[in-house]
């Protein structure tokens, strides 16, 4: 069983919800679609107040190279263009806000079977900028860019990432039980902008036995290869599934296509196949719902901008033990504030937490025990990186790979001093940036 070759742990998996299927919660009556939904620029609205919109039209569009089109998620009437909380530290972001008709009627020409292999390389390519699309596994980089790496990068690897190592989440799992063909369909459509001769990989961990043989059933005799992995956490991060599929090392500093390689996560590829085969964008998303906390554990289909106070309504509320509520994964997610937050492109999960029996004691001074270096899997020393912050010596940081954190939070598990070494390296990234300019 192959995984990558520094670090890791495997925390529970909890993966409570692998055996649910999708489910559609019906659009709410108010949707609050977020300008800044991906890496980059926030989008620049093209709609006005009390303007009546159709389901899948433009209503912000991509402003600068990084940066992706915004669509209505329904149909309705913009109720307002303002600023919203867009994340658990209290920022804001551009929303359009939309009080749907509950017609759910599509802007013409949107949502239909095309002839997309007929179509060439700048046409599918065009299509996917179109629609909005990002990675859906968290970093929200624009799709259309990552597509289209300079000429002189010669990408001869592509690899779809099923790994899904977080706890709790199964979205790309429900999607790859549930829509096999639509993501084999997107997986051949993003490996046609490269060579023919390319190696194409599915990597997915050996906890998805289901979803290995469905697949491993629907490539036979393709050029598709599936790699079944070790569960190891963070296995499905960009760098250390490269490592574990193709052996090769990102160095400090590169992207995938400087080692050949380029890495889309299951639930990404499938939003490509529906923006090229049905000219449709991204309004929706598949995502987990669960932790021990809400009182129906689901894995959803949403309208993008429904908010979490729609989603706890749906699946029956929350218990009384309730005390964090995390947008994402319990390694690499956020803690939210409210529940006036909707969801976005990048929205894989919500758990619902109550952490009071696993709070962590008084943290104590570092003793030196090196775990956190043992399974950081970028090979760094956390425990230093950690020093120098609380040191504010943030200008000495970069020499100890600072920007090559992931933040994956391995290091923070296993410390047995308590120490929260992942919000001081995220606080000395922010003072670091600071410093700089």
């Amino acid at each position: 069983m192959r995984t990558f070759k520094k670090g890791g742990i495997h925390p529970p998996e909890n993966k409570i919800t692998a055996d649910i299927g999708i489910e559609i919660l019906p659009t709410p009556d108010i949707v609050t679609i977020l300008l800044s939904q991906h890496l980059g620029k926030p989008a620049k609205p093209v709609v006005k107040k009390k303007q009546k919109v159709k389901k899948g039209q433009l209503i912000a569009e991509a402003d600068g190279f990084i940066s992706a089109h915004i669509h209505a998620t329904t149909s309705g009437m913009v109720k307002s263009i303002d600023e919203r909380v867009s994340s658990p530290a209290g920022q804001f972001s551009q929303a359009v806000v939309i009080e749907s008709d509950g017609q759910e009627e599509w802007a013409d020409g949107l949502n239909i079977d095309i002839d997309y292999e007929s179509l060439s390389r700048e046409e599918k390519l065009r299509k996917i900028q179109d629609a909005g699309i990002v990675g859906m596994g968290g970093a929200g980089f624009p799709a259309h860019v990552k597509l289209n790496p300079p000429p002189e990068k010669k990408v001869d690897t592509f690899i779809l990432n099923g790994a899904e190592c977080e706890p709790f989440l199964t979205t790309d799992h429900r999607l790859m039980l549930e829509k096999p063909e639509e993501i084999l369909k997107g997986l051949d459509i993003a490996a046609s902008f490269f060579d023919k001769d390319i190696k194409v990989y599915i990597g997915i961990e050996a906890n998805k036995a289901d979803a290995i043989k469905i697949m491993e059933e629907r490539t036979q005799g393709t050029r598709f290869e599936v790699v079944p992995l070790k569960a190891k956490f963070p296995q499905g991060c960009e760098k250390q599934l490269i490592n574990t599929v193709t052996g090769r090392v990102l160095a400090e500093g590169q992207l995938p296509f400087d080692v050949g390689c380029l890495v889309h996560n299951v639930a990404t590829i499938y939003a490509i196949y529906e923006a090229v085969a049905k000219n449709k964008p991204l309004i929706e998303r598949v995502f987990t719902v669960s932790g021990m906390e809400i009182n129906s554990r689901k894995n959803l289909r949403a309208t993008l901008g429904t908010k979490i106070t729609d989603i706890v309504d749906y699946c029956g509320g929350v218990t009384d033990e309730i005390n964090q509520v995390i947008v994402g994964g319990p390694m690499m997610g956020k803690a939210q504030f409210t529940f006036d937050v909707p969801i976005t492109k990048t929205t894989s999960g919500i758990l619902f937490i109550n952490n009071r029996g696993l709070e962590r004691s008084r943290e104590r001074a570092c003793i030196r025990c090196g775990k956190c270096v043992e399974v950081c899997p970028q090979g760094l020393q956390p425990w230093i990186m950690t020093d120098l912050a609380r040191l504010n010596q943030f200008e000495l940081l970069p020499a100890y790979g600072l920007n090559d954190c992931m933040e994956c939070g391995s290091c923070t598990f296993v410390c047995p001093a308590n120490r929260d070494i992942v919000h001081w390296i995220k606080y000395a990234k922010v003072m670091n940036t600071r410093q700089k300019r």
